[in-house]
């Protein structure tokens, strides 16, 4: 569904992405660990369209889209959830879940896409009119991936969810990304909370200083001592 291909970036003189490559295949939940600063959120951006590639190629479906514009990404199906939730603090959650479609045309189906969004957040229905800058943070991070599932993305991209969230949350939080998977939309995810991704992930990458150094199934990487060591705790 998704490759990348020998990606660099550079910020500067900073070289931020070594030639990084890596795929994702429709249906699975794919998560990219490492610590702070080693390229994962400069992954998603580069992907995304909201930082520009020196070099290397992004392939969606099979169709180069390297220079497509951010905009047109999405309108392919690319969905990024940022990190730090940047919803519309001013605005109601219900008109942040309408700005979501907001390149779409069909009524009925937005309105039905907002029913199944208050369905995987309940609360959310409870907030419609409240303005987002009163939510709590888990209920923004709820928003801001609502959101983006009024866009119907094919992959949805999420930059660390659990960022800020007391633990009780963060299992929450986990479980509506597995549930979003399981109804059939596949999710690149970036998080600092290695433990978690890697045992809801199909596949997980490891980055360091801008290059992939492992890669595996999650389970795999759940046993590896190495990773344990570095990454988990263990």
């Amino acid at each position: 569904m998704l490759e990348v291909r020998d990606l660099n970036v550079y910020f500067g003189v900073i070289h931020a992405l070594k030639g990084i490559s890596l795929s994702v295949n429709e249906g699975e939940i794919v998560t990219l660990i490492g610590a702070n600063g080693a390229g994962k959120t400069t992954s998603l951006r580069a992907i995304s369209g909201l930082i520009k590639a020196r070099s290397g190629d992004i392939l969606l479906n099979g169709q180069s889209i390297i220079n497509m514009s951010a905009k047109d990404r999405v309108k392919n199906g690319i969905v990024h959830v940022p990190e730090g939730r940047h919803v519309f603090t001013e605005m109601t959650v219900l008109e942040n879940l309408e700005l979501g479609a907001y390149l779409r045309r069909d009524k009925a189906g937005i309105a039905q896409d907002i029913k199944q969004v208050y369905k995987h957040f309940p609360i959310l229905h409870e907030r419609r009119k409240q303005a987002a800058g009163t939510l709590s943070g888990g209920e923004q991070q709820m928003l801001a991936i609502g959101r983006a599932l009024m866009s119907k993305p094919k992959i949805l991209f999420l930059d660390e969810p659990s960022m800020g969230l007391a633990p009780l949350l963060v299992q929450e939080i986990f479980s509506i990304i597995k549930t979003i998977n399981e109804a059939g939309t596949t999710i690149l995810l970036v998080e600092q909370n290695a433990n978690m991704a890697l045992q809801i992930a199909n596949r997980a990458y490891v980055l360091e200083n801008g290059s992939i150094r492992v890669s595996g199934s999650g389970q795999e990487l759940l046993k590896s001592d190495a990773i344990k060591k570095a990454y988990l705790g263990g």
